[in-house]
């Protein structure tokens, strides 16, 4: 009985912190940490866009370029550093250490396998998903 409550606890935790996503918090995030390479509405075009080997990714169309279906875990694992993305000779310098190294926080993939990432990149990639247009 103990190890079913044990279990049935770390399923709720789970899956509450799975949900917690704040796209406002993820906002913020990204003009910070995002906007000078991607722009203020993510389509690739921000001040520093120009002096990059490898132009910035237009954010907008990351569903649009998939099928139509936001590819979130490539997504968490280029913002987390899991999946480097090299641009002006080395990875994403502006993410730092604060969007990786900590996978704490399952996220949902649809796939039925989280991913784990950190509550960061959670709200980021919330963000994200609000950015994307719809066709």
């Amino acid at each position: 009985m103990r190890i079913f409550l044990l279990s049935a606890l770390a399923s709720v935790t789970i899956a509450s912190t799975a949900a917690a996503q704040d796209a406002d918090i993820g906002r913020a995030h990204y003009q910070t940490h995002c906007a000078t390479c991607h722009g203020l509405e993510g389509r690739g075009n921000g001040p520093m866009a120009g002096v990059l080997l490898i132009k910035p990714a237009n954010l907008t169309e990351l569903a649009a370029q998939n099928g139509g279906r936001f590819p979130l875990e490539r997504v968490v694992k280029r913002i987390d550093g899991r999946e480097p993305l090299v641009s002006h000779g080395s990875p994403m310098p502006v993410y730092g250490d604060y969007f990786e190294g900590r996978f704490d926080v399952p996220m949902p993939t649809g796939d039925g396998d989280p991913v784990l990432t950190s509550q960061p990149v959670v709200d980021l990639v919330a963000f994200l998903q609000e950015l994307q247009r719809v066709e």
